[in-house]
């Protein structure tokens, strides 16, 4: 099955020093507030996901949230998760370490949104860079 949420080589090894140093972690990509659309990095447990969050899948075997509403938005791309240097989100774990995750996507193909069950698109599809500029 194609993954609706991925990770490069380098958002891997972030995932990696961060799990080493704080244990078990979970992600949440809201669309917007106090740090703009920056997918977040909480130790599993610290930030409550509420009704309105689903479980987009796992990146680095640790869970990864998104808002409804945002996924309504984007549930027609494959977002990847990336690091970039830079500070991110003041609340996401990695910020003290000068780098920061990024999501970046790509629209699924007809093939992939056949197997997720995705209907054709219909009016403007959006796909991203969120640098957490909103």
């Amino acid at each position: 099955m194609v993954a609706r949420v991925t990770t490069t080589t380098a958002a891997l090894e972030l995932i990696g020093v961060l799990r080493d140093k704080y244990g078990d972690l979970m992600f949440h990509q809201s669309g917007g507030c106090c740090d703009g659309s920056s997918p977040m990095c909480y130790p599993r447990g610290e930030f409550q996901v509420g009704d309105q969050d689903l479980l987009l899948g796992q990146i680095g075997g640790q869970p990864f949230y998104i808002w409804a509403a945002q996924y309504e938005a984007w549930k027609h791309t494959q977002l990847i998760i990336d690091v970039v240097d830079g500070r991110g989100g003041m609340f996401s774990l990695e910020g003290p370490l000068g780098r920061r995750f990024l999501t970046r996507s790509r629209l699924f193909d007809e093939r992939e949104r056949a197997e997720l069950g995705l209907p054709e698109p219909q009016g403007p599809v959006f796909s991203c860079v969120s640098d957490g500029a909103n």
